[in-house]
C-alpha cells in the first residue's frame, strides 16, 4: 500500500522525524478544516439567499404583488428549517452507526446538490412551475443536510481533541459560521455594487452561489480522507434508544439552544433589516453591521474556547455569561435604538455578538459530553436542529411582528431576554459530565 492510499492524518503518512504531537496537531487542523467547509457553506448560502431573496422571489415565485413574491421566497427558505429535525435523525443516526466521516461526506454532498439547484435552475419564465419545484427541492436538500451537519461535525471536532482543548475545537463551529456570514455579506455586496440592476436580476445573483460551489469539491475530498474518530459503532444507536435513555437531556438541550440560536439569527442575520427598516439607518450601516457581527464571531469564539479549556468545569462560565447577558441586553439595545451614530452602533453589535460567543465552545462541549459517544451525533443534531427550527428560524418573523404590534424598537431585546431566561433555567438543570469520552 502506498502513501497515496492512506487516509489523511494517518500516522503512516508521518516521516521518521515527525513527532506524535505534530501528527496529532495535523489531525486537529484537518478536523477543523473539514468541519468548517461544510458548516461554512451552509451559513454562506443562508447569507447570500437572504441578500437576494427579493430577486429570487421575482424569478421563481412570480405574483402580482412584489411583497407576496418576497414572502414566498422567504417561505421557501424556511422550508429548509422544517427539514432539519429529519436530517438530525437520519444523518445523526448514520454518524453514530457508521461513523462521523460517512455522515459528513453525505451532508456536504447534499448541500452541494441543493446549492447547485438554486444556482443553475432556469427562471419561472423559462420552464414554468418546474423552476419553483427545483428551487424548493434545493432548499429541502440543504435543510436535510444542515440537520445532520452540526451534530456530526461537532462530535468530530470534540473527539479529535484531547481533554484540554475540547472547547477550543468545538468553538470553531461558531467561528466558521461568523467567517461564512462575513464572506457571504462581502460577496453579496461586491456583486450588487459592481453590476447593473438588469445584470444582477438576469444572472448576477447566481454568482455568489456558484462561488460557494467552488469550495464544495475540496470539502468533499477532505472529508472523504478524514481519519474516523468513532470506530466502535453500534447498531442499537437508534432514535428510540437515544430518546429513551436521554430524553430529559435532549429536552433541556433544546431549551438551552434558545438563547444562542435566537441571538445568532437576530444579531447576525436580522440586524441589517432591523437597522434599516426599524431604526432608519443608511444601507451602508446595515452592510457594515453584518461584517462586524461575522468578524466578531470569527475572532471571539476561539478565544473564549481557549479560556473555557483552562477552567475545570463548563457551567460556571456559562452561568456567568447568562447573567451578564441579562444585565447588558436591554441597555445595549436602548443605546442602539437611540441612533448613536455609526461607530457606537457597530460597537453595540460587536458587544452583543461577543457576549454570545463566550459560551460557544463551552456550551457545545458540555452538551456533547452529556451524551455517550455512540449517541453523541444523533443527540447533538436533535438538540441543535429542533432548537434552531423552533427558536432561531422563526425569531426574525416573531420580532418583526412584535415591533409592528408594540411599536417599540426594543421588542427584539424583550424576545432575546425571554430566550436567555429559558436557556438559563435549562442550563441550571442540564447534566454536567466534564471530559467524558
Amino acid at each position: 500500500m502506498n502513501e497515496a492510499s492512506l487516509p489523511l492524518g494517518s500516522d503512516a503518512t508521518a516521516g521518521p522525524h515527525t513527532s506524535s504531537a505534530q501528527v496529532t496537531g495535523t489531525r486537529k487542523h484537518r478536523a477543523v478544516v473539514a468541519a468548517a467547509i461544510g458548516n461554512g457553506l451552509e451559513i454562506y448560502d443562508f447569507t447570500v439567499y437572504s441578500f437576494f431573496a427579493a430577486i429570487i422571489g421575482r424569478l421563481f415565485f412570480p405574483t402580482s404583488s412584489p411583497m407576496a413574491s418576497l414572502l414566498l421566497s422567504f417561505a421557501t427558505f424556511g422550508i429548509g428549517f422544517v427539514m432539519r429535525p429529519l436530517g438530525a435523525v437520519l444523518i445523526g443516526g448514520m454518524a453514530d452507526k457508521r461513523g462521523r466521516k460517512a455522515a459528513l461526506t453525505l451532508t456536504i454532498g447534499l448541500m452541494t446538490v441543493g446549492t447547485a439547484l438554486i444556482a443553475f435552475t432556469p427562471s419561472y419564465a423559462s420552464i414554468g412551475v418546474s423552476a419553483t419545484v427545483l428551487v424548493v427541492l434545493g432548499r429541502l436538500l440543504q435543510g436535510l443536510s444542515a440537520g445532520g451537519e452540526v451534530g456530526a461535525a461537532s462530535a468530530l471536532l470534540m473527539e479529535s481533541a484531547n481533554q484540554g482543548r475540547r472547547c477550543f475545537l468545538a468553538s470553531w463551529q461558531a467561528a466558521t459560521q461568523g467567517a461564512a456570514a462575513l464572506l457571504g455579506a462581502l460577496t453579496g455586496a461586491a456583486v450588487s455594487g459592481s453590476l447593473s440592476a438588469e445584470a444582477l436580476q438576469s444572472w448576477g445573483w447566481r454568482v455568489p452561489f456558484i462561488i460557494g460551489l467552488l469550495i464544495a469539491p475540496v470539502g468533499i475530498y477532505i472529508r472523504r480522507h478524514l481519519e474516523e474518530t468513532h470506530t466502535e459503532t453500534r447498531e442499537h444507536a437508534s432514535l428510540r434508544a437515544v430518546i429513551r435513555e436521554h430524553g430529559r437531556t435532549l429536552l433541556l438541550g433544546i431549551l438551552l439552544m434558545t438563547s444562542s440560536t435566537s441571538s445568532m439569527y437576530i444579531m447576525v442575520f436580522y440586524m441589517p433589516t432591523y437597522l434599516v427598516n426599524t431604526l432608519h439607518m443608511p444601507q451602508v450601516t446595515a452592510f457594515l453591521a453584518a461584517c462586524v457581527a461575522g468578524a466578531t464571531m470569527l475572532i471571539m469564539a476561539p478565544l473564549f474556547g481557549r479560556l473555557a479549556d483552562r477552567l475545570p468545569r463548563r457551567k460556571p462560565l456559562l452561568i456567568a455569561n447568562s447573567i451578564v447577558s441579562m444585565c447588558l441586553l436591554i441597555p445595549n439595545f436602548a443605546l442602539l435604538s437611540s441612533g448613536p451614530g455609526l461607530a457606537l452602533t457597530l460597537c453595540c453589535i460587536a458587544l452583543s455578538v461577543t457576549i454570545g460567543s463566550v459560551g460557544s465552545g463551552a456550551g457545545a462541549a458540555m452538551m456533547m459530553e452529556a451524551l455517550p459517544r455512540h449517541h453523541r451525533a444523533t443527540g447533538m443534531s436533535i438538540m441543535y436542529s429542533v432548537g434552531v427550527t423552533v427558536f432561531g428560524g422563526f425569531a426574525p418573523l416573531i420580532v418583526t411582528w412584535l415591533i409592528a404590534t408594540t411599536g417599540s424598537p426594543l421588542a427584539p431585546a424583550g424576545y432575546l431576554f425571554c430566550a436567555i431566561v429559558i436557556s438559563f433555567v435549562a442550563l441550571l438543570l442540564f447534566p454536567s459530565h466534564p471530559n467524558r469520552e
